[in-house]
């Protein structure tokens, strides 16, 4: 078991309830990779009661944001399934990829046809708005990952007025925000729906070009052109990364999965956090054919470098104060229908979930308490 591809080889040759057992045996005894950690003493196995509990919840099927992949919120998830974490808390957990519409993701949590996906927290509030009731547990950064790109020779956001600005359909909020703030006449710019192809931006065909941390400044480096990016988080614009959210009626009958699947999946995402490549490789084994290693390992490395940089207090812990932020924000722009107070818009989310899975230390408590 010194190898990835000899551990896969044998979950998938396993019936599944001996796979439990197969992962708790090889996190009391270590053997579970070169390069995998060992366990960390608070807790030698899962109990019976709880054990029963987990498994009472049923199959649990997570649904990726985009496809399968390498991003906070899909590669840990991936990785933790692939790692036993989650049979090692007796969870059923099935992993459904997502096609890049958040609306559906979050409409199919709200019916209870998946029980857990990623949801920013700024468009949970928003489908609140449209009558979606979902609940956030957990976030990871309050910094986010959309940005704007622009070539070298634009030095300061205002020298963008009268210019074209490129989005994938709309302008994100983030964006009109830090702009705002910057002093850009939005009014003034020409917005276009382009497709996914950041090639346009040193083309010239726009001079700005809205996408994400992770993703498209590094396909533009790779191509020899690397843009100047512009964060909204600079600009003190409040957003998310890596947000979970899960169904309500789910979580209120099943605490102790809905607990635990956090639990893997964090732990998952340390692991992955200093074991990129393997990882990732975990993520090309379920996509299969044409998965682009390297541009995933590099989507994967950026996200948890603005998470390390960003994050305050134990991962996935919810800032009570960062919903208020984003509250705000949507009410300034007009973005809701029925604005809600703060106190409304933060019973959306339960921050008590995330202190339960570490110890006074601030560890991470494994395999369950």
């Amino acid at each position: 078991m010194s190898d990835r591809t000899e551990y896969q080889n044998v979950r998938r040759s396993l019936p599944k309830a001996l796979v439990g057992a197969l992962a708790a045996a090889l996190i009391l005894t270590g053997c579970t990779g070169g390069t995998q950690e060992t366990d960390t003493g608070r807790g030698s196995a899962i109990s019976a009661k709880r054990c029963a509990q987990n498994e009472a919840a049923g199959e649990i099927t997570y649904l990726t944001g985009y496809q399968y992949q390498s991003s906070a919120s899909i590669l840990e998830v991936i990785s933790a399934e692939a790692l036993g974490y989650y049979d090692a808390l007796c969870l059923d957990v099935t992993i459904e990829p997502g096609n890049g519409d958040t609306g559906t993701n979050a409409q199919v949590l709200a019916a209870n046809t998946v029980q857990f996906s990623a949801v920013s927290q700024q468009d949970l509030l928003l489908f609140h708005d449209n009558g979606v009731q979902i609940r956030g547990i957990s976030s990871y950064s309050d910094a986010g990952l959309e940005i704007l790109m622009t070539m070298p020779q634009i030095t300061e956001l205002p020298q963008l007025d009268g210019t074209t600005l490129g989005h994938k359909g709309s302008m994100p909020t983030t964006v009109l925000a830090m702009l705002d703030s910057a002093g850009v006449d939005v009014d003034s710019l020409t917005q276009v729906t382009v497709g996914f192809d950041p090639s346009v931006l040193p083309r010239g065909q726009v001079q700005s070009l809205t996408g994400f941390l992770s993703n498209e400044p590094n396909q533009l480096a790779a191509a020899g052109t690397p843009p100047t990016v512009w964060r909204p988080y600079d600009y003190g614009v409040p957003s998310s990364l890596g947000a979970l959210a899960v169904n309500p009626a789910f979580a209120d009958a099943n605490p102790s999965a809905t607990e635990d699947f956090l639990r893997a999946t964090f732990r998952a995402f340390d692991h992955c956090a200093v074991n990129a490549e393997e990882c990732v490789g975990y993520a090309a084994d379920v996509a299969e054919a044409g998965y682009d290693t390297e541009h995933n390992l590099s989507v994967w490395q950026s996200e948890v470098e603005v998470i390390r940089e960003t994050a305050e207090g134990p991962l996935g812990e919810i800032d009570p104060s960062n919903i208020a932020a984003i509250n705000q924000m949507l009410i300034d722009y007009g973005l809701v229908n029925t604005p809600l107070s703060d106190a409304e818009a933060e019973q959306l989310f339960d921050p008590s979930v995330v202190p339960t899975l570490y110890d006074d230390s601030g560890a991470l408590i494994w395999p369950a308490p």
